[in-house]
């Protein structure tokens, strides 16, 4: 288990859909504790694999902290397969977009299906915070950021700010 590097806004694998895995091995399990150390490493709520640079349909979940108990979750090849009309605006950051965060309007629940890392069938139902982050980290994995679901306006004020800080950081 390793703490990998997070790649950051602008770095091309953020953008570029995922392949999907087709061996259930060791790298992918090895893949899968990676991220999840990684995440607690950086105090996230969720990582895709593309976010250590890796295209691959891999991402991992833990909300455990804010929603009990059945919270955690490794996914691979996730798709959402039903979202409720009902919508929640929430605030969200990412970790590749560190120091920023905007209010985004996502479905409050929704269903992935997937594969667990061992190749079994894993079918995911979700509310409030833990659906966020499933959705966020699916995006992810098809090369969509939060701030794609922004308006033109909030997403040019929020990549503003973003910049602002990684100057005063350099």
């Amino acid at each position: 288990m390793a703490i990998r590097e997070i790649v950051l806004l602008g770095d091309p694998v953020l953008r570029e859909p995922t392949r999907e895995v087709e061996a259930f091995d060791d790298e992918l399990k090895a893949l899968v504790d990676d991220l999840f150390a990684t995440m607690v490493s950086a105090e996230g709520a969720g990582l895709a694999a593309p976010q250590v640079g890796v295209s691959r349909r891999v991402c991992v979940v833990d909300v455990r902290h804010v929603d009990g108990d059945h919270a955690r979750v490794a996914l691979v090849n996730p798709k959402v397969t039903e979202a409720s009309d009902d919508r929640e605006r929430e605030p969200e950051g990412c970790l590749s977009i560190p120091g920023v965060t905007e209010v985004v309007d996502r479905p409050a629940q929704v269903v992935v299906e997937g594969w667990t890392p061992d190749g079994e069938p894993i079918r995911v139902e979700a509310e409030g915070l833990f659906a966020r982050a499933l959705q966020h980290e699916i995006d992810h994995l098809d090369g969509v950021l939060f701030v794609d679901h922004l308006t033109a306006l909030k997403r040019r004020l929020l990549l503003k700010r973003y910049r602002k800080l990684r100057e005063k950081e350099a």
